[in-house]
């Protein structure tokens, strides 16, 4: 029964069903860009040094840290210390996706990493977790993530001395609530909800103590951890 999203999956067109996947997470990934296009014009980088940001790193949270760091006077090497730090996270997303990527090659595996973010992770856990493995749907489902992003990056530069300092774009809550909306879908037990809660918990407590990229990492291996052990505590008390 597992088998038959996939199968259904095959036989839909490929970019329409990817769209209608990925909607969701262009209605916020195309202001969000618009945003650091905005941000970034302003900060003194070239539209095709911008542009190539969205292309070559296709990393929101970075980018705008980045960003903010350039404006700022930061070096080259504190700008990519603090970004590859804020990414810790990825790791995480990788090792999860690790058992139910068996049989990709090294080149699919490759784009499928680098066009992975928050968002496209938890799409693909929760597709994974219903069959749908179809690998040609993943990589099509981050591609269309991936030209939202970057279509959002082309408006903001285009349309920065219109839209101002990207101030109304609300940044703060627009991806985090996009990547909770996506994750809500996904709790279907104690063990989910407790990994869920604990990770966050933990997270923003490091992320006060001044440790968001290896307060993250650690928070998110305690709260899988704690999930596991909920898990292993719920089957202990079924009956047999």
């Amino acid at each position: 029964m597992q088998e038959i999203p996939c199968a259904a999956a095959r036989r839909q067109p490929l970019w329409p069903t990817a769209l209608a996947r990925t909607w969701p997470i262009a209605l916020g990934y195309v202001p969000v860009g618009m945003a650091y296009g905005v941000l970034a014009g302003k900060a003194g980088l070239g539209a095709l040094n911008v542009l190539a940001m969205s292309l070559l790193v296709y990393a929101g949270s970075s980018q705008l840290v980045a960003v903010g760091l350039f404006a700022a006077g930061a070096s080259g090497l504190s700008i990519v210390v603090t970004t590859l730090a804020v990414n810790l996270r990825h790791l995480l997303f990788s090792a999860a996706m690790v058992p139910l990527l068996r049989g990709w090659r090294k080149r699919e595996l490759a784009a499928f990493a680098f066009e992975l973010t928050d968002e496209s992770f938890a799409l693909h856990a929760a597709r994974f977790g219903r069959g749908d493995r179809d690998k040609g749907l993943t990589l099509a489902i981050n591609a269309a993530a991936q030209t939202a992003w970057v279509a959002g990056t082309a408006l903001g530069l285009a349309l920065g001395d219109v839209l101002g300092d990207g101030r109304a774009f609300a940044l703060d809550f627009a991806l985090p609530g996009m990547f909770l909306a996506l994750l809500a879908g996904q709790l279907a037990g104690r063990s989910h909800v407790a990994a869920a809660v604990a990770g966050a918990a933990l997270s923003l407590g490091a992320s006060a103590c001044g440790f968001s990229g290896f307060g993250t990492l650690a928070a998110g291996l305690c709260g899988a951890a704690l999930g596991l052990e909920v898990e292993r505590w719920t089957n202990a008390r079924q009956p047999s």
